[in-house]
Parts: structure tokens; sequence; C-alpha cells
């Protein structure tokens, strides 16, 4: 999501509900943009809900706050 060429990924998430979204890395290959070069890690999920949050014009807060209860809920974890 975070590299200039993912147009098609970009313009789904754009459309997506937020509700329906669970952040992931691809670890430890294919980091961020800002992380290229360097080995993938969980830490690298802020930029990837920055991301997402620049896409559906929300923060990174509120898109932190709603992909845990989804993971969560996907997780059925408590």
């Amino acid at each position: 999501m975070t590299y200039p060429n993912s147009k098609t990924l970009k313009e789904n998430v754009a459309r997506l509900p937020l509700e329906r979204i669970v952040l992931e890395t691809d670890s430890p290959y294919l980091p961020p943009q800002t992380r290229r070069g360097q080995r993938n890690e969980p830490s690298s999920i802020p930029i990837i809900a920055d991301a997402v949050g620049s896409l559906q014009h929300k923060t990174t807060e509120e898109v932190a706050r709603q992909t845990t209860l989804n993971a969560r809920a996907l997780f059925r974890i408590d």
C-alpha cells in the first residue's frame, strides 16, 4: 500500500468500509516504502495505518482503533 505503483490496492482500500479491514505485515518481506531494504516487522503497522487513514480520510488513531476491533472480532479475542 505504501509503494507508488500500488494504485489498484490503494483504490480498493479507499472504497472498503474501515469495519472490514484488518492490518497485517508481509513480515519479514516487503516492508513499507519508507523502510525499503530493511526487514519488515509488526512495528511497521503504524505506517500502514497511516496510509489507510490517508486514503479513508481518517486519523491513524481512528484506523488503529477500528482495525484492532476488527481483528479481535475476526479472531474472537475478548
